[in-house]
């Protein structure tokens, strides 16, 4: 978790911004001891697959690594994706991934960018740990977004803003049981995949959606009624309108600095093993 530091952009929306500054240090081909620990963190994207290690305290010690996502994109075709993803990585001791879907036990639930059907009851944590030999956690992208921006206080909501829409919900630092809100119906039929996400953006033009997506957080806010709100994802660059005090725009990095938490934290959501 990051204290958060504000800034104002100078065209376009003012906005609370906050980007991190990712610290390198020499690679090593020897693994860290234990109370080193060295962290992979994926973060998978409708769009973009992301990756890179993490020293103890969480920093950057390469530059992160990415390639598109598949398509179409079963389990296996994730799976010998993302091995090839990390090739180039230095070595690492365990595994963090973030997934645009539910997830519960390790094991992914729904995958509506990449076809329920074909992922449900998957367990992706299991997968990866027999190609990596490393122990490996699995967990909502937003909830692993998340817990980069947050500071550790109050009611804090992340939400990114991409391929899809999701959300992360945290208490004083603890993340809170998983709610799938981008399947849940906000206008007419739509949901919020549809209302929000990137086909919506490309169909109605930036305006339009400005405007969305300033209706659905005045609809988070009064449903949760949040001490802060972070906004990710790609698609969170488009946003053009003031944000409230107390709304926050986050880097996209923070989808792989999360990966560290996910084992430092000891909380009591339905993705991420104590």
């Amino acid at each position: 978790m990051k204290e958060a530091s504000h800034s104002s952009s100078g065209t376009g929306a003012t906005d609370n911004r906050r980007v991190p500054t990712p610290q390198h240090r020499p690679d090593s081909n020897q693994q860290d001891s234990p109370h080193r620990a060295r962290t992979l963190a994926i973060d998978v994207g409708g769009t973009g697959l992301k990756a890179s290690v993490l020293d103890a305290e969480g920093k950057m010690v390469v530059d992160r690594v990415r390639a598109d996502t598949p398509y179409p994109c079963p389990p296996k075709v994730m799976v010998k994706a993302l091995v090839a993803l990390v090739k180039p990585l230095p070595a690492f001791d365990r595994v963090s991934v973030g997934f645009p879907g539910y997830v519960r036990h390790d094991k992914v639930l729904t995958a509506p960018e990449f076809g329920n059907d074909l992922w449900r009851g998957f367990d992706l944590a299991e997968a990866l740990k027999a190609k990596f030999g490393k122990p490996v956690r699995l967990l909502n992208d937003a909830d692993m977004q998340g817990f980069a921006a947050i500071n550790g206080k109050g009611l804090e909501l992340a939400v990114t803003l991409g391929t899809g829409v999701g959300t992360g919900l945290f208490r004083d630092g603890e993340l809170m049981p998983h709610l799938e809100l981008a399947r849940h119906p906000v206008h007419g039929k739509k949901n919020y995949n549809q209302y929000l996400g990137k086909k919506a953006l490309k169909k109605i033009g930036k305006k339009r959606w400005n405007g969305r997506v300033q209706r659905v957080l005045k609809i988070l806010h009064d449903l949760l009624l949040p001490d802060k709100i972070y906004i990710g994802g790609g698609n969170s660059r488009n946003i053009t309108f003031k944000l409230d005090p107390h709304v926050h725009l986050i880097s996209n990095e923070d989808g792989i600095l999360g990966g560290f938490m996910a084992w430092k934290s000891t909380q009591n959501g339905e993705c991420v093993k104590k």
